[in-house]
């Protein structure tokens, strides 16, 4: 254990990973929010990081998604340009082998603007995250500006508490998922009728003692589903970023072990290429988590439909 000049202990760079890693992954608390706002019904409607990053997704989805559709029907063109081009190509392909082959021809255009919002909210939300932006806004301030780090009044420092991938945020996540459990619930309904979207829960013409353990069974699994679509996306998006900042760790941790700057130079020189190539990785997982939640979530969707499959 280090001590300080003033007699307090001071940690050890070993000691301060940990924090540091976990402080860059997680949502802004609330001594550190972007913009200071009143109480509302006793909670706290300050905004923090990953609030400020679901309005730049939002902004990024108008920007790219609905306003280029937006403008593409105005003008009432045959044939797309531009970006309009690559939206027609993720729309057919979302549509003709996700949604109609598990909801089926007839729900298709019901449940298609869902399941495409999905897609596109969580992969902007995902690919946004792994922009340094806050990252780059930190350098200007500490070196271009010269702002100290513990200056608490300056809007950068504000900025750089928590991390900004909102698809990392269990609360992002779940808000998600919830949406898909009562997706669920809604199409079985308007397929099926209230009582008979119940009773498709568990087979016909069982002897009654199965019924007392195979209902338990089903409705723990109707609640299983939303449970694994948070955790699943949350995980995957906040482990990436954890073994990346572990691994760039490993230059200050030697340095400091070894009491010598050559040796984190040392350790540099394997740790981040594979810094480099996990980063690469995570640009395919950014991808195919938003894939598999869109996946995920119309065969639920399917499931509660086409109850025969």
């Amino acid at each position: 254990m280090l001590v300080s000049s003033g007699g307090h202990e001071a940690q050890s760079v070993m000691e301060k990973v940990g924090d540091n890693i976990i402080h860059h992954v997680s949502n802004s608390d609330i001594h550190h929010p972007i913009f200071h706002l009143p109480h509302l019904f006793n909670i706290d409607m300050s905004v923090t990081k990953h609030v400020l990053m679901l309005w730049v997704v939002v902004f990024s989805v108008c920007l790219f998604v609905i306003l280029p559709v937006q403008q593409f029907i105005k003008q009432k063109k045959l044939i797309p340009s531009g970006i309009m081009n690559l939206l027609e190509i993720v729309v057919t392909f979302v549509r003709d082998t996700i949604i109609k082959p598990n909801v089926g021809p007839k729900w298709v255009n019901n449940w298609a603007p869902l399941i495409l919002t999905f897609l596109f909210f969580i992969f902007f939300a995902n690919a946004i995250g792994m922009l340094p932006i806050f990252d780059l806004l930190g350098v200007i301030n500490r070196f271009i500006l010269h702002v100290p780090a513990d200056d608490s009044h300056n809007f950068i420092n504000g900025l750089l508490h928590g991390g900004p991938t909102v698809t990392g945020n269990f609360n992002v996540t779940a808000a998600l998922a919830i949406i898909t459990f009562f997706s669920i619930i809604i199409a079985g309904v308007r397929a099926h009728g209230f009582i008979q979207h119940w009773k498709n829960l568990v087979p016909s013409g069982l002897p009654g003692f199965v019924y007392v353990i195979l209902i338990p069974i089903e409705i723990i699994g109707m609640l299983v589903k939303p449970f694994a679509l948070t955790m699943r996306l949350a995980a995957n998006m906040t482990g990436g970023h954890i073994a990346l900042l572990a691994i760039l760790s490993f230059m200050a941790i030697f340095a400091d072990m070894f009491h010598s700057v050559f040796a984190g130079i040392g350790v540099a020189i394997i740790s981040i290429p594979m810094a480099a190539a996990i980063s690469g990785l995570e640009i395919i997982v950014v991808i195919v988590q938003a894939y598999v939640f869109t996946l995920l979530s119309a065969v639920f969707i399917g499931m509660a439909i086409n109850v025969h499959h």
